[in-house]
């Protein structure tokens, strides 16, 4: 059994698929360890040289760690485009479609895109499909509960930096031929990261302590916070399928108005309501709040522009941030 089925196997052992596929899960797995007369699985994982390599994605952010490692032997596919949920998105038929003639399939994982796990373990049984995350080690990963972590590790760039040889390494035993580019592509692109990490820390390093608060619309920022060194609150949880209760809008202005604290945040993929709910309780209490702007969190920006790129993303996000904390 090669090392790259092994981790195919594993992958259908993710937390968030137990909890929620349970019974049908274990069919899922059953049909993983099916096996061939010789008694060894069938082989999935090594692809037939009919280029180019046909991968799909999920988020922006998965979309753009393949597409960097890949090159030009692999048609990268993306399914949710610029401000789509992923906590809430649904596959739709065309979805199904392209994830069927997919050859190889990436996903963030850690339950992002929870509404797609049955379908990911249907796929997982017919081909290769990762989660890009799954190499993490869960000491850097930030608990939510029991066997859940908070699934967006991309606003740490060091700890995404990680899934970039994830990637690589299921590309060079997928395509053992073109392995040497696809590693030179992933330190080239990791290159890149670091210093997009370097960045991040120097612009955040520019404001004052007490003014390092970033209050938006939902949990999606605590790597972000931990890595740069800010205090993060949020009106929803980690996923957008929490509801926003007044209580927690009215602590919320409690200490934005406690803390005179000036800005509060906006995200490209989660309606305004919540946050606007905030500006107006300060407003009654005469405290002026400002919307300091539009942060990109489970998704990325507009194809074809800078924010439409993971490293776009982030320098847009630092920028915005900065300028109206400062």
């Amino acid at each position: 059994m090669t090392r790259l089925w092994a981790r195919y196997c594993w992958g259908l052992l993710e937390p968030a698929f137990l909890l929620i596929l349970g019974g049908f899960l274990v069919s899922g797995l059953a049909g993983c360890g099916n096996t061939d007369s010789s008694g060894a699985p069938p082989d999935r994982t090594t692809f037939d040289g009919n280029y180019p390599i046909r991968a799909v994605c999920t988020t922006g952010m998965v979309a753009d760690v393949v597409r960097n490692v890949a090159g030009t032997y692999v048609e990268v596919v993306q399914l949710m485009g610029e401000g789509v949920d992923p906590h809430l998105y649904k596959a739709t038929p065309g979805d199904v479609s392209r994830l069927s003639q997919a050859d190889i399939i990436f996903f963030s994982g850690l339950h992002l895109e929870g509404k797609l796990a049955d379908i990911f373990v249907r796929m997982a049984r017919k081909k290769p499909t990762y989660a890009v995350t799954e190499q993490i080690d869960e000491q850097r990963l930030l608990k939510v509960q029991d066997g859940f972590f908070d699934p967006h590790v991309w606003f740490d760039v060091s700890l995404w930096s990680e899934t970039v040889l994830m990637v690589a390494e299921v590309l060079e035993q997928f395509d053992p031929p073109h392995a040497a580019e696809y590693r030179h592509n992933a330190e080239t692109y990791q290159k890149i990261l670091a210093e997009l990490h370097e960045y991040c820390q120097t612009e955040i390093a520019t404001l004052p302590k007490k003014q390092r608060v970033l209050v938006t619309a939902h949990d999606a920022f605590h790597y972000f916070g931990r890595a740069y060194g800010l205090e993060v609150k949020a009106i929803q949880g980690v996923s957008t399928e929490t509801e926003a209760g007044v209580r927690k809008i009215n602590e919320l202005v409690d200490f934005l108005v406690e803390g005179n604290i000036k800005a509060v945040f906006i995200e490209s993929s989660v309606p305004e309501r919540n946050i606007r709910s905030l500006v107006e309780g300060c407003q009654a209490r005469n405290h002026h709040v400002e919307i300091g702007g539009e942060l990109f969190s489970d998704a990325m920006g507009k194809p074809g522009t800078p924010e439409g790129t993971y490293p776009g993303t982030v320098r847009h996000n630092v920028n915005t941030m900065t300028r109206a904390l400062r």
